[in-house]
C-alpha cells in the first residue's frame, strides 16, 4: 500500500487558495501514447489516486507502463468530531493535488488503444473530476 504523501513539507499546514482558469503546465503527454486528462476543477485526494492507480494495474494485469502525472502535496485539515468553533485551525488530515482543467493525470504505453481506453475509463470513475481519454 503506497499512499502518496509528501515526505517533508515547508509548511505543515498551507491556506485552502483557489484554482481559477485552466492548467499551463502538464497538459501534453509525455511519456505515454494515451492519457487521461482533467476536464474540472477539484481537489484530487491521495486516496483516490491510489484507488484509480490499483485499477488500472488490476485491468492490465501484467502488460503495459503507467505514469502518474500529478502529486498529492497540499495538505488538508479537519477537526475533531463535535469540536467548538475557534481553537484554531484543524490537524493535517490526508493529502490532494489542486487540479485545473487541461492537466494530464495518468499516461499509458504499451498497451492497445481499447484496453488504455477501457483501464482509464475503470481509473475515472475513482477520481472525483470530469476526464477525458486522449492520444498522441
Amino acid at each position: 500500500m503506497s499512499i502518496l504523501m509528501p515526505k517533508k513539507v515547508k509548511h505543515r499546514k498551507w491556506r485552502k487558495g483557489r484554482a481559477r482558469g485552466l492548467e499551463s503546465r502538464g497538459t501534453k503527454l509525455a511519456f505515454g501514447s494515451f492519457g487521461l486528462v482533467a476536464w474540472g476543477t477539484r481537489w484530487v485526494a491521495a486516496r483516490q489516486l491510489e484507488a484509480a492507480r490499483r485499477a488500472i494495474l488490476r485491468y492490465l494485469k501484467k502488460g503495459g507502463k503507467l505514469w502518474i502525472r500529478i502529486f498529492p502535496d497540499k495538505p488538508i485539515t479537519r477537526k475533531g468530531i463535535e469540536v467548538p468553533m475557534g481553537g484554531g485551525k484543524g490537524n493535517v488530515d490526508h493529502y490532494a493535488f489542486s487540479m485545473k482543467p487541461g492537466r494530464v493525470i495518468f499516461e499509458l504505453d504499451g498497451i492497445k488503444e481499447e484496453t488504455a481506453r477501457e483501464a482509464l475509463e475503470k481509473a475515472a470513475d475513482k477520481i472525483s473530476v470530469k476526464t477525458k481519454f486522449v492520444k498522441r
